[in-house]
Protein backbone atom coordinates (compact mmCIF):
# COMPACT_ATOMS: atom_id res chain seq x y z
CA UNK A 1 0.00 0.00 0.00
CA UNK A 2 1.45 3.47 -1.09
CA UNK A 3 0.50 6.19 1.75
CA UNK A 4 -2.33 8.66 0.10
CA UNK A 5 -3.03 12.24 1.89
CA UNK A 6 -7.18 12.09 1.84
CA UNK A 7 -8.45 16.00 1.96
CA UNK A 8 -11.18 15.29 3.66
CA UNK A 9 -13.73 18.46 3.65
CA UNK A 10 -17.26 18.33 5.01
CA UNK A 11 -19.89 20.23 6.24
CA UNK A 12 -20.26 18.34 9.88
CA UNK A 13 -19.03 21.02 12.23
CA UNK A 14 -16.05 21.86 13.84
CA UNK A 15 -15.12 18.66 15.88
CA UNK A 16 -18.17 17.16 15.00
CA UNK A 17 -17.63 13.06 16.09
CA UNK A 18 -18.75 12.38 12.52
CA UNK A 19 -15.28 13.27 11.53
CA UNK A 20 -13.75 10.56 13.55
CA UNK A 21 -16.49 7.78 12.18
CA UNK A 22 -15.48 8.55 8.62
CA UNK A 23 -11.97 8.88 9.10
CA UNK A 24 -12.18 6.19 11.18
CA UNK A 25 -13.84 3.83 8.45
CA UNK A 26 -11.05 5.15 5.73
CA UNK A 27 -8.77 4.05 7.96
CA UNK A 28 -10.05 0.29 8.17
CA UNK A 29 -10.54 0.11 4.47
CA UNK A 30 -6.88 1.66 3.60
CA UNK A 31 -4.86 1.32 7.16
CA UNK A 32 -1.75 3.57 5.54
CA UNK A 33 -3.97 6.50 4.33
CA UNK A 34 -3.35 10.14 5.88
CA UNK A 35 -6.71 11.73 5.99
CA UNK A 36 -6.71 15.88 7.40
CA UNK A 37 -10.54 16.87 8.08
CA UNK A 38 -11.70 20.55 6.41
CA UNK A 39 -15.16 21.61 8.03
CA UNK A 40 -16.97 24.08 5.83
CA UNK A 41 -20.50 25.51 6.97
CA UNK A 42 -23.92 23.61 7.03
CA UNK A 43 -24.82 23.52 3.20
CA UNK A 44 -22.08 25.47 1.95
CA UNK A 45 -21.07 23.95 -1.70
CA UNK A 46 -19.13 27.64 -2.28
CA UNK A 47 -16.95 27.03 0.39
CA UNK A 48 -16.69 22.83 -0.27
CA UNK A 49 -15.56 24.00 -3.73
CA UNK A 50 -13.52 26.55 -3.31
CA UNK A 51 -11.30 24.34 -0.78
CA UNK A 52 -11.68 21.61 -3.19
CA UNK A 53 -9.77 24.31 -5.61
CA UNK A 54 -7.16 24.98 -3.36
CA UNK A 55 -6.40 21.91 -2.19
CA UNK A 56 -6.52 20.09 -5.70
CA UNK A 57 -4.28 23.21 -7.38
CA UNK A 58 -1.91 24.54 -4.82
CA UNK A 59 0.93 22.17 -4.06
CA UNK A 60 -0.64 19.04 -5.04
CA UNK A 61 0.71 15.88 -6.59
CA UNK A 62 -1.60 12.77 -7.61
CA UNK A 63 -1.02 11.12 -4.53
CA UNK A 64 -3.98 13.60 -2.95
CA UNK A 65 -7.31 12.64 -3.00
CA UNK A 66 -10.14 14.93 -2.02
CA UNK A 67 -13.48 13.25 -0.56
CA UNK A 68 -15.96 16.14 -0.36
CA UNK A 69 -19.49 15.50 1.33
CA UNK A 70 -21.82 18.75 1.39
CA UNK A 71 -25.15 17.56 0.81
CA UNK A 72 -27.92 20.13 0.59
CA UNK A 73 -30.27 18.07 -0.75
CA UNK A 74 -31.66 21.23 -3.06
CA UNK A 75 -31.75 19.30 -6.34
CA UNK A 76 -35.31 17.79 -5.67
CA UNK A 77 -37.51 19.62 -3.04
CA UNK A 78 -40.00 16.69 -2.63
CA UNK A 79 -40.02 14.57 0.35
CA UNK A 80 -36.68 12.22 0.08
CA UNK A 81 -37.29 8.45 0.25
CA UNK A 82 -34.61 6.75 2.63
CA UNK A 83 -32.58 9.53 3.05
CA UNK A 84 -31.34 9.66 -0.93
CA UNK A 85 -29.75 12.63 -2.29
CA UNK A 86 -27.14 14.03 -4.43
CA UNK A 87 -25.02 11.79 -5.81
CA UNK A 88 -21.46 10.85 -5.85
CA UNK A 89 -19.44 11.51 -8.73
CA UNK A 90 -15.43 11.31 -9.94
CA UNK A 91 -13.27 14.06 -11.46
CA UNK A 92 -9.74 13.02 -12.80
CA UNK A 93 -7.94 16.59 -12.94
CA UNK A 94 -5.69 17.19 -15.23
CA UNK A 95 -2.61 17.44 -12.63
CA UNK A 96 -3.29 13.72 -11.86
CA UNK A 97 -5.39 14.74 -8.87
CA UNK A 98 -8.74 12.42 -7.71
CA UNK A 99 -11.60 14.27 -6.42
CA UNK A 100 -14.87 12.31 -5.17
CA UNK A 101 -17.82 14.23 -3.85
CA UNK A 102 -21.27 14.99 -3.93
CA UNK A 103 -22.35 16.73 -6.94
CA UNK A 104 -24.01 19.33 -5.49
CA UNK A 105 -24.41 23.36 -6.92
CA UNK A 106 -20.59 24.50 -6.48
CA UNK A 107 -19.12 21.51 -4.91
CA UNK A 108 -16.59 20.96 -8.49
CA UNK A 109 -16.89 24.51 -9.42
CA UNK A 110 -14.08 25.91 -8.81
CA UNK A 111 -11.91 22.91 -10.61
CA UNK A 112 -14.34 23.20 -13.67
CA UNK A 113 -11.66 23.90 -16.32
CA UNK A 114 -8.93 21.64 -14.80
CA UNK A 115 -11.37 18.23 -15.17
CA UNK A 116 -9.88 15.68 -17.54
CA UNK A 117 -12.13 12.70 -16.79
CA UNK A 118 -15.60 13.36 -14.98
CA UNK A 119 -17.73 10.08 -14.16
CA UNK A 120 -20.76 9.21 -11.91
CA UNK A 121 -20.04 6.49 -9.16
CA UNK A 122 -21.52 3.50 -8.95
CA UNK A 123 -22.42 3.07 -5.09
CA UNK A 124 -25.23 3.44 -3.17
CA UNK A 125 -27.27 6.80 -2.74
CA UNK A 126 -29.66 6.30 -0.68
CA UNK A 127 -30.80 3.82 2.10
CA UNK A 128 -28.65 5.30 4.72
CA UNK A 129 -28.29 8.90 7.29
CA UNK A 130 -24.98 9.02 6.77
CA UNK A 131 -23.71 7.79 3.42
CA UNK A 132 -20.19 9.56 3.97
CA UNK A 133 -19.42 6.77 6.65
CA UNK A 134 -22.04 3.94 5.14
CA UNK A 135 -21.49 3.44 1.84
CA UNK A 136 -18.96 6.43 0.30
CA UNK A 137 -15.83 5.41 1.71
CA UNK A 138 -15.33 1.99 -0.09
CA UNK A 139 -15.76 3.77 -3.46
CA UNK A 140 -13.33 6.53 -2.35
CA UNK A 141 -10.59 4.19 -1.70
CA UNK A 142 -11.49 1.84 -4.56
CA UNK A 143 -11.11 4.91 -6.92
CA UNK A 144 -8.08 5.80 -4.99
CA UNK A 145 -6.94 2.30 -5.87
CA UNK A 146 -8.03 3.07 -9.68
CA UNK A 147 -10.54 -0.01 -9.19
CA UNK A 148 -12.62 0.41 -12.39
CA UNK A 149 -15.87 -1.31 -10.73
CA UNK A 150 -17.05 2.37 -9.08
CA UNK A 151 -16.72 4.05 -12.38
CA UNK A 152 -19.94 5.16 -13.54
CA UNK A 153 -21.48 6.96 -16.66
CA UNK A 154 -19.19 10.02 -18.05
CA UNK A 155 -21.04 13.38 -16.98
CA UNK A 156 -21.13 16.64 -18.82
CA UNK A 157 -18.44 18.65 -17.59
CA UNK A 158 -20.56 21.65 -19.17
CA UNK A 159 -23.51 21.13 -16.87
CA UNK A 160 -21.55 22.28 -14.01
CA UNK A 161 -22.20 25.78 -12.81
CA UNK A 162 -19.78 28.46 -13.04
CA UNK A 163 -17.67 30.02 -10.55
CA UNK A 164 -20.42 32.29 -8.88
CA UNK A 165 -19.57 36.37 -8.48
CA UNK A 166 -18.91 38.51 -5.75
CA UNK A 167 -19.59 36.02 -3.31
CA UNK A 168 -18.07 35.21 0.22
CA UNK A 169 -16.07 32.21 -0.02
CA UNK A 170 -14.86 31.68 3.50
CA UNK A 171 -14.11 33.71 6.46
CA UNK A 172 -10.62 32.62 8.07
CA UNK A 173 -9.77 32.89 11.85
CA UNK A 174 -8.28 36.80 11.83
CA UNK A 175 -11.93 37.85 10.34
CA UNK A 176 -10.20 37.82 6.49
CA UNK A 177 -13.01 37.37 4.21
CA UNK A 178 -11.90 35.25 0.96
CA UNK A 179 -14.02 36.16 -2.01
CA UNK A 180 -14.95 34.11 -5.50
CA UNK A 181 -13.53 37.40 -7.21
CA UNK A 182 -9.98 36.80 -9.23
CA UNK A 183 -7.08 39.34 -9.29
CA UNK A 184 -8.00 38.88 -13.11
CA UNK A 185 -11.42 40.33 -12.97
CA UNK A 186 -9.74 43.55 -11.58
CA UNK A 187 -8.49 44.72 -14.45
CA UNK A 188 -9.77 48.20 -14.94
CA UNK A 189 -8.86 49.46 -11.21
CA UNK A 190 -5.58 50.89 -10.23
CA UNK A 191 -3.84 49.58 -6.79
CA UNK A 192 -4.66 51.99 -4.14
CA UNK A 193 -7.67 53.02 -5.59
CA UNK A 194 -10.69 53.37 -3.40
CA UNK A 195 -13.15 51.37 -4.00
CA UNK A 196 -16.87 51.24 -2.15
CA UNK A 197 -17.86 47.71 -0.56
CA UNK A 198 -21.23 46.94 0.24
CA UNK A 199 -22.46 43.59 2.28
CA UNK A 200 -26.24 43.92 3.05
CA UNK A 201 -26.89 46.89 5.09
CA UNK A 202 -22.75 47.85 5.62
CA UNK A 203 -20.93 50.35 3.34
CA UNK A 204 -17.29 50.57 3.90
CA UNK A 205 -14.77 52.05 1.46
CA UNK A 206 -11.81 49.69 0.87
CA UNK A 207 -8.37 49.68 -0.67
CA UNK A 208 -7.73 47.89 -4.32
CA UNK A 209 -4.35 46.22 -3.41
CA UNK A 210 -2.13 44.60 -5.23
CA UNK A 211 -0.77 43.00 -1.51
CA UNK A 212 -2.61 42.64 1.56
CA UNK A 213 -0.06 44.38 3.63
CA UNK A 214 0.26 47.51 1.23
CA UNK A 215 -2.43 49.38 3.33
CA UNK A 216 -1.81 51.14 6.71
CA UNK A 217 -3.27 50.11 10.29
CA UNK A 218 -6.90 50.02 10.44
CA UNK A 219 -7.91 50.32 6.27
CA UNK A 220 -9.71 47.93 4.67
CA UNK A 221 -8.00 46.52 1.57
CA UNK A 222 -9.34 44.46 -1.16
CA UNK A 223 -6.58 42.58 -1.94
CA UNK A 224 -5.32 39.90 -3.82
CA UNK A 225 -5.14 37.14 -1.14
CA UNK A 226 -3.28 33.92 -0.37
CA UNK A 227 -5.56 31.60 -2.72
CA UNK A 228 -5.93 30.67 -6.12
CA UNK A 229 -2.64 30.27 -7.79
CA UNK A 230 0.06 32.93 -7.92
CA UNK A 231 -0.49 34.36 -11.37
CA UNK A 232 -4.46 35.08 -10.37
CA UNK A 233 -5.30 34.61 -6.99
CA UNK A 234 -8.65 35.34 -5.15
CA UNK A 235 -9.33 38.42 -3.63
CA UNK A 236 -9.87 38.64 -0.14
CA UNK A 237 -11.38 41.49 2.03
CA UNK A 238 -8.83 42.37 4.68
CA UNK A 239 -8.51 44.88 7.27
CA UNK A 240 -5.08 45.11 9.00
CA UNK A 241 -4.87 44.77 12.81
CA UNK A 242 -8.18 43.89 12.92
CA UNK A 243 -11.29 41.64 11.65
CA UNK A 244 -12.96 42.64 8.17
CA UNK A 245 -15.67 40.03 8.94
CA UNK A 246 -16.80 42.04 12.06
CA UNK A 247 -16.31 45.62 10.50
CA UNK A 248 -18.67 44.52 7.37
CA UNK A 249 -21.31 43.09 10.02
CA UNK A 250 -20.06 39.64 10.15
CA UNK A 251 -21.52 38.24 7.14
CA UNK A 252 -22.01 34.77 6.32
CA UNK A 253 -20.24 32.86 3.59
CA UNK A 254 -21.71 32.18 0.19
CA UNK A 255 -23.33 36.10 1.46
CA UNK A 256 -22.91 38.62 -2.09
CA UNK A 257 -21.18 41.59 -2.10
CA UNK A 258 -20.52 44.31 -4.34
CA UNK A 259 -18.25 47.03 -5.02
CA UNK A 260 -18.06 49.90 -7.01
CA UNK A 261 -15.93 53.15 -8.15
CA UNK A 262 -16.01 55.99 -5.55
CA UNK A 263 -15.38 58.86 -7.63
Amino acid sequence: MNPTLIQLIADYGVGDPAFGEVIQKLHSLYPVAMVHATSVPSFSTIATGFWTFQYAMVNSGSDVVIYTNTAPRKDNQASRIENEGEHLAYALLKNGVKVVGVNASHTFTFIKSYIKEFYAVKVANKGSQFRSRDFYPEAVVGIMNNDTKYIGEKLDINRLYEIPERRIAWIDGYGNMKTTVRQSDMKKYTSGQPLLVTIGDMKRTAWYSNGTFSVREGELAFAAGSSGEKNNPFMELFLRGLSAWKELGKPDVEDEFTIESIE
